[in-house]
């Protein structure tokens, strides 16, 4: 039988509850209310008010002072009855005091912030620094599409038309729910874009300004000088990407692969893996499997279109150098690292973009898609260009079930423009490849444009030979001279500092050990339970709260080899997977940690049910909470919170029913 518990609340538990009551509450909000809006349309605004105030702003040098505030533009400015909208703004004032025009930031993407810049420092010698939101991402209307996300994590293989279809399917949900809520989508896309920084430009009081764009912002940055010429002072593009090149082309991406090849018949360590790195890349077939673990060609495609943008090693494993690594030791036997790009797939698709939003900016080129997917095929499938386009434009289905952004159609074709324009691009670059400049180029008749050997793409721009950049960037904004002086010869290296086929093996090594960990320290905790009778205080503390999040580790680890092994079509996002796999692991380990031999059969009953049932809903909760890998780690933290919660209040609930009832003497 079970003693009865004498302490009701007794301060251990009161802590316990504390604590369990901070992590619950901090998952729900992260739950049901996602990001928190950073901005909202003050009481009584109206629309072109901007209100600035002191801040700081962290970069790569450290903390600057800045100025923050929140631009109120109207959803349809030629709609006065058209809802408000609030943007973020903020601004990194220059050093200098007579500065130059302001530089306003233009990030790429599209469907990624333009708030978040750890470049601003590079800038702000001479010039005020200025980011404004992008709406849909940034301000108090974000474009979040969580249809999209869930079919992408209950997708096997992406490139399906079964799949293909699901994502459609999950887009046009998504924007009818977002009209059903009374917002307008077509009214967030590129051309909006530019009109908000332009309100931005003139609430600043800014005669003419300078533009940074990187990748898919440079799309804006073309825009803006098509729209409002007047109001530009130069123009910086690094990545360029002219109207049609929100899709990559087969023909270009070869292009680059014969340049690497050249670079790999040069080098000796590369040389002597191949004798015709093009012919390496282009014909070696995704193997099926790794050892017992299933590869997915999909992913494998998508992925390396994706690591063969850059070319620094500060992008880690996401380079040309690393893909081209395990394309390499796949031809020559060792598929690990190929096996890693699959599962890394799984894990990053569904969390790339706010989508609403990126449907939203690639509308521009939606009579582009239309030709391009009318042009090629299923049979491109082998080609990274094509497998990466047909996954973000789900085989072209998207073309015709988001609406088209307002007046995107006026700017889908190249126009000239005055403004003096500086484009910089890799040599290597397979997001935006240097043939974009040539073709960009005879429109601008005071365009000049800098190619760097060796370089990818933006963050290969911005990680290599830094100061060269920085000068190159500040002396045309300053005098409109284009500088490369400070930039050296810039060799590939073929010998990644990260390479994927081993990273792979860590990666397997430690799932198979925290899941033997898991299911021996299970089977431990219950043989010693068995035999003892339970755990001492301290000891059953520290199972029910740290090691429980570790058993949930191990739990998922031991559910994704179950998935990879027999159930390749799962996506090692689904949301059942991470729910169940962490989730009972989870309660098993508190509540054997929690037990006693002695207790009854009802009461031992009850605590494994009621650790179960909160178990599995924490971890719902968790997995919820966050996205992308931080996900698993939510999953635990929720799951072990909720089965011990449960087990406390368990505990309550016992200790009060075994209280004596006062006799009527004893009242009196």
């Amino acid at each position: 039988m079970r003693s009865p518990t004498t302490t009701v609340l007794r301060p251990s538990r009161v802590v316990a509850l504390a604590v369990i009551g901070l992590v619950i509450v901090v998952l729900a909000i992260l739950r049901f209310t996602g990001q928190p809006e950073p901005v909202s349309v003050p009481a009584g605004a109206r629309a072109g008010d901007l209100v600035m105030e002191p801040c700081t702003y962290p970069t790569e040098d450290g903390e600057y002072d800045a100025e923050c505030g929140t631009l109120v533009v109207r959803e349809n400015p030629t709609d006065p009855q058209s809802p408000l909208i609030a943007l973020p703004v903020v601004r990194l004032p220059a050093q200098s005091p007579d500065p130059g025009e302001p530089v306003f930031w233009l990030q790429g993407g599209p469907g990624q912030s333009n708030q978040e810049v750890e470049i601003a420092n590079r800038f702000v010698d001479n010039h005020d620094f200025v980011m404004v939101g992008y709406r849909g991402i940034d301000g108090s209307v974000r474009l979040d599409c969580p249809e999209v996300e869930s079919a992408l994590k209950e997708s096997g293989d992406v490139l399906s038309s079964s799949s293909q279809t699901a994502y459609g399917e999950a887009y046009r949900a998504c924007a009818e729910r977002f009209t059903d809520e009374g917002i307008d989508v077509t009214r967030y896309g590129l051309v909006q874009q530019v009109d908000d920084m332009e309100a931005a430009r003139v609430a600043l009081g800014y005669d003419r300004i300078n533009l940074f764009s990187e990748s898919a912002g440079t799309r804006t940055a073309m825009i803006y000088a098509w729209r409002f010429p007047d109001s530009l002072h130069r123009s910086v593009m690094v990545a360029v990407n002219p109207p049609g090149n929100y899709l990559w082309y087969p023909d270009k991406t070869d292009e680059l692969i014969d340049r690497y090849a050249e670079l790999c018949a040069k080098d000796e360590a590369c040389g002597a893996r191949t004798d015709d790195l093009a012919a390496s890349l282009q014909e070696t077939p995704t193997p099926d499997r790794w050892l017992f673990l299933p590869i997915k060609d999909a992913n494998v495609r998508i992925i390396s279109m994706f690591g063969m943008m850059e070319t620094t090693s500060d992008a880690g494993a996401a380079s040309g150098p690393a893909l081209i690594d395990s394309w390499l030791s796949a031809s020559e036997g060792d598929p690990s690292g190929l096996w890693f790009g699959s599962v890394f797939g799984d894990l990053l698709f569904p969390d790339l973009f706010v989508r609403g939003q990126y449907a939203a900016a690639a509308s521009a080129d939606s009579e582009a898609a239309r030709e391009y997917f009318s042009t090629f095929g299923a049979e491109q499938t082998s080609s990274f260009a094509y497998a990466a386009t047909s996954f973000g434009w789900g085989g072209g289905r998207i073309v015709d079930i988001w609406p088209e952004a307002a007046e995107v159609s006026t700017y889908n074709t190249v126009r000239d423009s005055d403004v003096e324009t500086l484009l910089i691009n890799g040599e290597l670059d397979f997001a935006t490849p240097p043939r974009n400049v040539t073709e960009l180029l005879p429109y601008l008749p005071n365009g000049h444009a800098v190619v760097l050997p060796g370089f990818g793409h933006v963050a290969s721009v911005y990680a290599e030979q830094p100061e060269a950049g920085t000068h190159l960037v500040t002396t045309f904004y300053d005098t409109g001279s284009v500088d490369d002086s400070l930039y050296r010869p810039h060799s590939i290296d073929f010998t990644p500092p990260t390479r994927h086929t081993s990273t792979a093996k860590t990666v397997l090594g430690l799932m198979l050990a925290l899941s033997t960990l898991s299911v021996i320290s299970l089977i431990g905790m219950a043989y010693r339970v068995h035999r003892k009778g339970r755990f001492g205080s301290v000891t059953s503390a520290l199972l029910r709260a740290p090691y429980a999040v570790v058993l949930g580790f191990g739990g998922w680890c031991l559910g994704a080899l179950v998935v990879l092994t027999t159930l390749p079509a799962v996506n090692l996002g689904n949301e059942l997977l991470a729910v169940l796999a962490v989730g009972v692991p989870v309660a098993l380990g508190a509540y054997l940690a929690w037990v006693h031999r002695d207790w009854n059969a009802r009461t031992r009953r009850v605590g494994l049910s009621v650790a179960l049932i909160a178990g599995l809903l924490g971890a719902w909760l968790g997995f919820n909470a966050m996205s992308g890998p931080l996900a698993l780690v939510t999953t635990s933290i929720a799951a072990t919170a909720a089965a011990n919660l449960a087990l406390i209040v368990s505990d309550i609930a016992t200790a009060l029913a075994a209280r004596p009832v006062p006799t009527a003497e004893a009242r009196l």
